[in-house]
């Protein structure tokens, strides 16, 4: 890889850049090569400003991205199913097992698996995460759950790397108290957190959405649902969440993981909710590992996949975001902590179909906006803002598993 200096400009030869992480392609320039194009990255005063014609014939240098963003992880679980004797089954008996394990979460334990999780992200390729955690207190606890702490201070210890925002997962039972829900607002805006609601088929669960809206609302907290994470019929949470978004006019982002009861739906009653999920102006991550793991068990073989209709909502204007959700617990015993490998699974099991650089928002620049943030693309970025990918293609960078390098420590030399 050769990066040429001039008086005023870096230049890194030979580069592919994925269409969809161009704003303004026609100011970029490039030559296009499939769903990517190709050229000299020019830097100027810290910032990727042109593609250039190629100076020579050189073998690809390799494939600049923007950092990405994972839009959902669960730092306070990972890394605990080789402690756990026998696990398996549906979304119930993965609770039911986790929370088992947390007689054994002391600082220590959650501080070194979240720092493992996190660190695994960041060699990914990740600038940005969110995690959630759960909200319940440990067995024989009523204090805030240790892990708020716990990630909070990671968060904190790790800030001039990448950017991790705290989601405390609440269970609709803790909203409908209005004194009690707004003291948990108030705790999560202290703390920089996002508010997270748990949301299945609970007798409370229009009451405890209501009050999720008015506490983000009061304290200015982007909100971040689990809903609907099952199969079987009369999950309506996130038409409940839609209605009430529609209802409010609320403004800040909301993102619903899971939706995986979409797949019950088909013809007008789908394209009913389809559109009124676009009205509410919300975002759906889809979670391949975990609802795949935990979904449709009945017996033998599963013939129902968890996946949520990616498809759909997105013909139908939702933006649709890709997380890694649950990596080695209860939840999904295998797993590794990486984006890519995640939208891989995504594009297999909902038959999403090349060209896959149209696919790259997913962990990216629309994964950014889920989470309240401006997007990142590759024209403009600062160069710290930007990784090369040992790859030739975006079919290629999907499927590998090297870790890329940040572009800034190419253009200085420093490649270790």
């Amino acid at each position: 890889m050769n990066v040429l200096p001039s008086s005023d400009l870096l230049t890194v030869e030979n580069v592919l850049v994925p269409s969809s992480m161009i704003a303004n392609a026609h100011e970029f320039g490039g030559v296009p090569v499939s769903d990517c194009v190709i050229g000299d990255l020019v830097i100027r005063d810290g910032h990727a400003v042109a593609l250039q014609p190629c100076a020579g014939q050189a073998q690809i240098s390799g494939l600049v991205m923007p950092r990405l963003t994972e839009c959902h992880v669960h730092l306070d679980k990972c890394h605990t199913i080789s402690r756990m004797d026998r696990v398996g089954g549906d979304l119930s008996a993965a609770i039911e097992a986790q929370y088992r394990d947390r007689v054994l979460w002391t600082e220590d334990d959650l501080r070194q698996r979240a720092e493992r999780g996190l660190k695994e992200l960041m060699s990914s390729g990740c600038g940005i995460v969110r995690s959630h955690l759960d909200w319940s207190p440990e067995p024989g606890s009523d204090t805030h759950p240790l892990a708020w702490h716990v990630l909070r201070d990671l968060a904190k210890d790790f800030e001039d790397r990448v950017l991790l925002q705290v989601a405390p997962l609440i269970d609709t039972t803790e909203l409908t108290d209005a004194a009690r829900a707004d003291a948990i607002g108030q705790e999560i805006a202290n703390g920089s957190g996002v508010l997270g609601v748990f949301v299945l088929d609970q007798s409370d669960r229009h009451a405890a959405i209501s009050a999720a809206v008015r506490v983000a609302e009061k304290y200015g907290l982007a909100l971040d649902f689990h809903v609907d994470e099952g199969l079987h019929d009369g999950l309506d949470g996130l038409e409940i969440i839609a209605d009430t978004l529609i209802e409010t006019r609320f403004q800040g982002p909301v993102l619903c993981g899971h939706a995986c009861s979409l797949i019950n739906l088909a013809g007008e009653s789908l394209q009913a909710l389809l559109d009124k999920i676009a009205r509410a102006g919300l975002t759906i991550a889809s979670l391949p590992t975990s609802n795949l793991y935990l979904q449709g068990r009945d017996t033998g073989t599963p013939d129902r996949r968890g996946i949520t209709r990616i498809g759909e909502l997105s013909a139908a204007g939702v933006p649709v975001v890709v997380g890694t959700d649950n990596v080695r617990d209860a939840f999904c015993p295998l797993g590794r902590h990486d984006p890519r490998k995640s939208l891989e699974l995504a594009a297999l099991t909902a038959h999403l179909d090349p060209p896959f650089g149209d696919l790259l928002p997913m962990i990216t620049t629309n994964a950014q906006r889920a989470l309240g943030l401006s997007a990142t693309t590759v024209d403009g970025a600062a160069v710290q803002d930007l990784l090369i990918f040992d790859a030739a293609s975006t079919s290629d960078w999907l499927t590998r598993t090297t870790e890329p390098k940040p572009l800034a420590n190419v253009l200085t030399g420093d490649l270790a």
